[in-house]
């Protein structure tokens, strides 16, 4: 287990962990912004200084496959909204976005054998991607425990499938109860034990 401060969640999270996904990534998040990021080293973008928005990153993982969740409580910033709309690969059912007003759970869950959790949203002041003074102090955590991960996972699955709808009392603020989205598996998620489902 290690711990990450400000600027080490873009340089261990993004850049590291979730740009070598082989099979999965799981992210959970309040926030959802546009996120710009470098370059891949070796691009002729990195050469000239370019950042590219996350989109690009999470399109790349999609063609090789990888399977990516999404579980946010606010809408997506106009931005990145944009930017999904330029990656018409960024669809079911290999990218699944689903909202839940009452996630606030910070986790980043790539291939069943990396967690991130702390206090990070998906926004770029929040992964520090934003440059010295601009960016947010934030702290997490980042681990490869199988208790700690197939914990973290469990519950996430169990809100993504809608576990947590029927007991729940902010539905008046839910635009579409994720339980009603729920279907039999149809990949198989990080652990091998927790499979995907829709997407709104």
């Amino acid at each position: 287990m290690r711990l990450l401060e400000d600027r080490e969640h873009y340089e261990d999270v993004m850049l590291g962990a979730v740009s070598r996904a082989r099979v999965s990534v799981w992210i959970s998040t309040a926030n959802l912004k546009e996120v710009m990021i470098e370059a891949p080293i070796g691009s002729a973008a990195r050469a000239r200084g370019r950042y590219l928005s996350i989109t690009e990153r999470l399109a790349e993982l999609v063609r090789r496959g990888v399977e990516l969740r999404i579980l946010h409580a606010s809408s997506p910033s106009r931005a990145l909204r944009r930017a999904l709309g330029r990656h018409p690969e960024l669809t079911l059912p290999t990218f699944e976005l689903r909202q839940c007003p009452r996630v606030h759970m910070k986790v980043i869950a790539v291939d069943g054998n990396y967690l991130y959790l702390g206090s990070a949203n998906l926004t770029g002041a929040g992964l520090g991607a934003k440059g010295v003074g601009r960016r947010n102090f934030e702290l997490g955590i980042c681990t490869d425990d199988d208790w700690m991960l197939d914990a973290v996972q469990a519950r996430y699955e169990r809100i993504w499938s809608g576990g947590e709808c029927a007991a729940c009392r902010l539905k008046a603020e839910c635009g579409a109860p994720l339980s009603a989205m729920a279907r039999p598996a149809t990949k198989t998620g990080c652990t091998g034990r927790h499979a995907a489902g829709d997407s709104r």
